[in-house]
């Protein structure tokens, strides 16, 4: 009986062993399954050897054969004798590359996260459904299966996802499904379009209409018209004033009577990032060495692992095109062909506002608009919640778009909006893959032009250059046509006149062909000059990055494509070349009443300090220690300049505030009297949490002091460990923030100000160059590699000669069994029918 007992308890406890070490408990991954020898991680190995090895593959549903060239970037070079099989390859070997990646970030879009993680995504996946992106997508996906075109596109490449996803056993899954425990799905077209809604979020989601509307009740239109001006950099406009406009304007809406709405402490949860931004420039035949134009292009993007890119070539009858892609979108949405680049930043347009409700009572099943109640749609959002029941969801919809939170719940984030509606450009059909498949085509401007009219959000700056010595840009979109400075504040709901007026017409969207200085560029800065008729928005990117490449651009002459990589690559700080020698002076340069000098003692750190920025050139080397004094001494000026007038704690609102360009301004305006309290000084000198009256000195000490102190305690005495790079530290984290799948760290130079605009955590995603010529050379790179599998040599075996500035060129194949000397491998794709 007692053998049968502990043969009893052995069973019962190997069975509960098992269950545990199979089965996900709370973040731990089933270690079971992960270590086993058949089916865990192990089997995710990938060696150079096994890539190079040629192979043929009978897969469902192909027309014809295709053939893959493989270079020594892994990048897959795709001849196909039709569209169908060729976007049929594109998502099959883009989803052997990258398939966890693309469906992660489908989750992440649709706000699905939950079923992955379980509850603590619950408030994310809330937040996503209610901003509408899953809402948006379905209505772009409606617009683009009606087209003939982009529905073959579409569905063609959502086949070849699934071929390789029906090719796998759970031992192939991709490492971090076997880490998170779960399985791949099907894929369909509405994931495509859900990807690319995710970008629009990214680049066009952030909004401060509810920031300003607190400004503007607190302080009232005269300070919110000084510190908040529209356009406050306009000098360097990406369509510079005086460029022709070609059409005849739209009347613009008649402005409504003012409206103020209430007081919120309420502001969206999850923002995107303020300081996502691109740089793209183009310069004419004029100024390059073989007499045809060079472009080039880099978006700032967050850096991630696997990276956010992926490169691909895609040749078929009609069609021979390099450049990247989203991993899961159809298509190369930046690139060239044998006759045209082009490239996209980010335009930063108005492009969503919130709209102030009057609901009938709380049951909120009606809403006051144009003088009567209008009924609220109801859509239920079922939540899938891992380990736990579904969780349910009521989303409200009103004409303008969702009620992005219609109460406080103590399970979900306060910090949010309540009871207004989000208009927004990203949550009406459009049709974004017909654009890119036509610039994809394109031989000419009247090519490039007829495919952006039916690119809806985000809106970019299309740039554009042929071997034709074409050049232009376009900053394009869906742009509603609005009075001036309508959404800057939150609108009132009620009246149908603060509602969008129409479309600005696309051909009238800002644009120029052939400018006669020679060169067009964009890096986030306003869209057009003062000249343009329409309102498009009121705050855009500090000048610094646009000023710069334009003083570099117009000095250029006999430009070859090494000049353009270096552009990318210029360091130099404008903010910085601005402000030291003003905040130098005013510490070093002046005597104060009593006849002593308020120089630092040269001896004392923060008189070490001075002396190094002293002898500055501006640039953010990776070991320049000016660099970081001053960006820490900056950002802390800036700090006790406004805290006290527009921080959260003191103020109880949310606010923001001024931007850059006018906060140096009133900096700069101060005369030297003002600067050391003998001459009266702005009154936002003035530090309000304290009883004494500041002046700009004592402001500057106190951030200088900070400034010093922190890095001291930081790297130990003024030396070359308070290197910028030590200081800024450069990380690429693993997409889901996976521990130990990231590169933290890097040595690289640059900042957020600088054309080279490398941040902690964002920076030049893809930087490409392309020289047209009778036969186009290009060169690119990202921050990463092609495979998104953490055992491959292709992980992350680009990152060093980014960090470098470096590029590689790009292997461009005009047939299909040309010899190149970097190709590696090469597939066979067969029908297996």
């Amino acid at each position: 009986m007692l053998r049968i007992l502990k043969a009893g308890l052995a069973l019962l406890i190997t069975l509960t062993l098992t269950w545990v070490l199979n089965t996900k408990q709370g973040d731990v991954p089933p270690i079971g399954k992960l270590l086993s020898p058949y089916r865990g991680f192990w089997q995710n190995g990938e060696t150079a050897e096994a890539i190079e090895k040629p192979l043929t593959l009978k897969l469902p549903g192909l027309h014809a054969p295709v053939r893959v060239r493989f270079d020594d970037r892994r990048v897959p070079h795709i001849f196909a004798e039709n569209e169908h099989d060729l976007y049929y390859a594109q998502g099959y070997l883009t989803a052997h590359d990258r398939l966890w990646q693309m469906e992660f970030m489908t989750h992440v879009a649709a706000g699905r996260i939950s079923e992955v993680v379980g509850p603590k995504a619950l408030e994310y996946d809330r937040f996503q459904r209610r901003m509408g992106l899953a809402y948006g997508a379905e209505n772009s996906v409606r617009s683009m299966l009606q087209d003939s075109i982009t529905r073959v596109v579409l569905e063609s490449y959502s086949e070849g996802v699934n071929a390789y996803i029906s090719s796998l056993a759970p031992k192939d899954y991709p490492f971090e499904y076997k880490l998170l425990d779960y399985a791949p799905e099907p894929w369909q077209p509405l994931k495509c379009a859900l990807l690319l809604k995710l970008m629009a979020w990214d680049l066009s989601g952030r909004s401060d209409d509810l920031r300003l509307s607190n400004i503007l009740s607190k302080y009232g239109p005269a300070v919110v018209n000084d510190l908040f001006p529209d356009y406050p950099n306009r000098t360097d406009a990406i369509v510079p004033t005086g460029s022709p406009l070609n059409f005849k304007p739209l009347p613009v809406p008649v402005v409504p009577p003012s409206f103020q709405a209430a007081l919120s402490d309420k502001v969206p949860a999850r923002e995107p990032d303020a300081e996502l931004g691109s740089n793209n420039f183009a310069v004419a035949g004029s100024r390059t060495a073989s007499g045809l134009p060079i472009l080039a292009n880099d978006p700032h993007l967050q850096l991630n692992l696997p990276s956010i890119w992926y490169q691909v070539q895609m040749v078929a009858p009609g069609v021979n095109v390099y450049g990247v892609t989203i991993p899961g979108a159809p298509a190369v949405i930046i690139g060239f062909n044998e006759n045209v680049a082009w490239g996209v930043t980010n335009v930063g347009g108005d492009v969503l506002d919130w709209y102030q409700l009057k609901f009938k009572d709380n049951t909120m099943h009606e809403y006051w608009h144009d003088g009567r109640w209008k009924p609220i749609r109801r859509v239920v959002e079922r939540i899938v919640v891992r380990g736990q029941p579904d969780r349910l969801d009521t989303v409200l919809y009103t004409h303008h778009g969702p009620i992005v939170y219609d109460r406080e719940e103590k399970v979900f984030n306060k910090q949010t909006p309540i009871r207004h509606a989000m208009r927004w450009t990203a949550h009406d059909g459009a049709n974004e893959v017909l654009a890119f498949y036509r610039l994809n085509r394109a031989r000419s401007y009247q090519d490039y032009s007829a495919a952006l009219k039916t690119y809806g959000s985000p809106a970019q700056n299309f740039i554009f250059a042929s071997n034709q010595n074409e050049l232009a840009i376009r900053p394009n979109g869906h742009f509603p046509l609005k009075w001036p400075d309508q959404g800057k504040f939150i609108l009132d709901g009620t009246d149908k006149a603060y509602d969008w007026q129409g479309w600005i017409p696309m051909e009238q969207n800002p644009h120029v062909e052939n400018p006669a200085r020679g060169f067009v560029s964009s890096a986030n800065q306003p869209s057009a000059g003062l000249d343009y008729p329409y309102y498009l928005g009121w705050d855009y990117a500090p000048s610094d990055r646009g000023h710069r490449i334009n003083e570099r651009l117009a000095k250029m002459h006999k430009a070859t494509p090494d000049s353009l990589r270096q552009l990318q690559n210029d360091n130099l700080g404008v903010n910085a070349r601005t402000m030291v020698p003003w905040m130098l002076e005013t510490m070093v340069g002046t005597k104060l009443t009593d006849g002593a000098y308020p120089f630092p003692a040269p001896t004392s750190p923060e008189g070490a300090a001075i002396l190094v920025l002293a002898d500055w050139d501006y640039e953010y080397r990776s070991d320049a220690v000016a660099a970081s004094v001053f960006e820490l001494w900056y950002t802390n000026l800036v700090d006790r300049l406004w805290q006290d007038d527009f921080g959260a704690k003191a103020t109880g609102l949310e606010m923001r505030y001024p931007s850059q360009d006018r906060t140096n301004r009133l900096l700069l305006s101060q005369s030297m009297g003002a600067r050391f309290g003998t001459a009266p000084a702005s009154p936002w000198i003035d530090d309000r949490t304290t009883p004494r009256r500041e002046n700009a000195r004592e402001l500057l000490a106190a951030s200088l002091h900070f400034a010093v102190d922190s890095l001291t305690r930081k790297f130990g005495p003024i030396g070359p460990k308070w290197g910028w790079a030590n200081q800024k530290s450069t990380d690429i984290n693993h997409l889901a923030n996976l521990p130990g799948f990231g590169r933290m760290d890097i040595d690289c130079p640059g900042s957020r100000g600088s054309v080279n605009a490398t941040g902690p955590r964002n920076g030049p995603s893809w930087r490409m160059v392309v020289a047209l010529g009778p036969q186009v050379k290009a060169y690119g790179i990202f921050p990463g590699g092609q495979s998104g599998n953490p055992a491959s040599a292709y992980y992350d075996d680009m990152i060093e000669k980014w960090r470098q500035g470096q590029l590689d060129e790009l292997v461009f194949l005009r047939a299909a069994d040309e010899n190149h000397p970097r190709l590696q491998a090469a597939w066979r794709m067969e029908s297996a029918q």
